[in-house]
């Protein structure tokens, strides 16, 4: 799409990432290892996309001691689902690790940021910049929503400099300037603990979302790749019933 109009590509954006195919919630789960896997390979959303209930629900399914490993490849969404997520995953007594196979951006970082450790694969990228909405009504009422903008974008810098050890002023320039990071960069600047040696296809993994809203998107990011075989899903259910019986058998 070919518009310097922010917000048509924002709401373009919007949509094309909600029309994406949506697919239930994918936990693996190994309670013989005291392990469980949430793939966060969406749109963060309660209605288009993972959501914070369905997380919620099955974090609280889980032994205490569950060493969480949450995959993500997403483009962000709405800012209070990406909160809860992260409330879910900071509440939980065990360990929690973030590996962004892909793509972390947006309110993804929020949810990255609440684990105790943050991997980065080989060509993922993380993006960080200041909250939007779209906004409609008379002065007061743009107003404020620009207020309430401010304050969900101090939190987030909060969260940043906790986690990084940069300044408030640092941070907010990086926000300001919607900052891509490669994972080496990321891990440089202090937002991820380690950068995975070795992790195929991440980068394309990224490349399935719109991100036309975005002004400083890297060039790797914006051919999009071609279409996933109509049999990935079943293929992906079929793995995951073959290792559950493999872990229901080691456990018997």
């Amino acid at each position: 799409m070919k518009t310097n109009n922010f917000t048509a590509r924002l709401m373009q954006m919007l949509r094309d990432n909600a029309q994406a195919e949506r697919k239930p919630l994918n936990v693996v789960r190994n309670d013989a290892a005291k392990e469980a896997t949430i793939y966060i390979y969406d749109v963060i959303d309660s209605y288009w996309g993972v959501n914070d209930q369905d997380i919620a629900r099955e974090v609280a399914g889980l032994p205490k001691d569950t060493w969480i490993k949450a995959r993500v490849n997403s483009p962000g969404g709405d800012v209070f689902t990406g909160r809860a997520i992260a409330t879910t995953f900071a509440n939980h007594p065990g360990k929690v690790t973030a590996y962004v196979d892909g793509l972390a951006a947006s309110a993804a970082t929020t949810v990255c940021d609440s684990a105790d450790e943050i991997v980065m694969a080989k060509g993922s990228f993380y993006m960080i910049h200041n909250s939007w909405t779209v906004a409609a009504g008379n002065k007061s009422a743009f107003m404020d929503t620009a207020a309430l903008l401010a304050k969900i974008d101090g939190e987030i810098a909060a969260d940043y400099v906790q986690r990084t050890g940069k300044t408030v002023e640092e941070i907010v320039q990086l926000m300001d300037a919607e900052t891509w990071f490669t994972a080496q960069e990321a891990f440089d600047n202090g937002f991820a603990t380690s950068v995975a040696e070795k992790v195929a296809k991440a980068e394309n993994s990224a490349k399935r979302w719109n991100l036309a809203a975005f002004t400083n998107v890297p060039k790797a990011l914006l051919e999009m790749p071609d279409p996933a075989p109509e049999n990935e899903w079943a293929a992906m259910h079929a793995a995951n019933a073959r290792r559950l019986q493999l872990f229901s058998l080691s456990t018997a």
